[in-house]
């Protein structure tokens, strides 16, 4: 294995071939809490700064984040903040995440779900959808490096055919140029290279530099990782962001609601 990429991806091809998902593709019924909802629009109306909270109790880089996991009041908490959505972890190995935590935040609030995993299959989708929720991520590197079922834009399709919305994530302006030629919902920018985990938040502002809004339409665009302050929100959202999906600071947070409650309201000091 030549990086930290190519571990995830065994974890996941391992996982799927266990039927770790399709034990949960086989619901007969999708999981329901309330109407239809989806992310993208929840963004586009946010009036504050649009935070999407992540739900992760460990990553390859920290460690075990919080110890408390009780899924059902962390996800309240973080809806009652502002949040605009959840994305929630389901990879087992590396993020300590499952399927039972999407299903349970399903049940727990009436928001936008983004089952965030190393997505491959389209037994994953179909587990996405059955446990209710309403958009996957999908990473463009995967599919450069021929790691996944079906081409990015049979995936995109597939995924928009079952009712979920798509966040496509990029790392580099090759990537993001690929990323507009696609269907993908959005289009998220991950500030940490999953090949090394080093993170750095001026990965959004290098990439989105070379695109005008022109380029990038009315699909929002996402930062992901790095995010630790109003501050690191507002430097974002004058590089051209329009969203923010934060984990690791908002779960190693002694109070989550009080810490989600500040990076909502980022621009009213900015």
């Amino acid at each position: 294995m030549g990086d930290f990429l190519d571990l995830l991806v065994a974890a996941a091809r391992k996982n799927i071939e266990e039927n770790y998902y399709r034990r949960y593709s086989a619901i007969g019924e999708r999981i329901h809490s309330g109407g239809k909802r989806s992310l993208r629009d929840s963004i586009l109306g946010c009036r504050k700064a649009a935070i999407i909270s992540e739900v992760k109790f460990a990553s390859p880089s920290s460690g075990v984040l919080r110890v408390d996991r009780d899924v059902e009041t962390i996800a309240n908490d973080m809806i009652e903040a502002g949040a605009v959505g959840l994305s929630i972890l389901t990879e087992p190995k590396y993020f300590s995440g499952s399927l039972e935590n999407l299903l349970r935040a399903r049940l727990s609030v009436n928001a936008p779900l983004l089952m965030k995993d190393i997505i491959l299959s389209g037994c994953q989708i179909n587990a996405a959808y059955r446990l209710g929720a309403d958009a996957i991520l999908l990473i463009a590197d995967l599919f450069k490096r021929e790691y996944c079922d079906m081409s990015i834009h049979e995936m995109i399709d597939y995924s928009h055919s079952v009712g979920l919305e798509v966040l496509l994530e990029v790392h580099d302006v090759e990537g993001f140029k690929l990323a507009l030629s696609t269907e993908a919902d959005m289009i998220g920018i991950n500030n940490r290279d999953l090949k090394t985990l080093k993170v750095d938040i001026n990965t959004t502002r290098i990439i989105l530099e070379k695109f005008g809004k022109s380029d990038i339409g009315d699909r929002p665009v996402i930062s992901e990782s790095g995010i630790k302050s109003p501050e690191d929100v507002c430097f974002l959202r004058r590089c051209g962001a329009d969203a923010f999906l934060v984990g690791s600071s908002i779960m190693t947070a002694k109070n989550i609601r009080d810490f989600l409650t500040h990076l909502v309201n980022a621009y009213e000091k900015s």
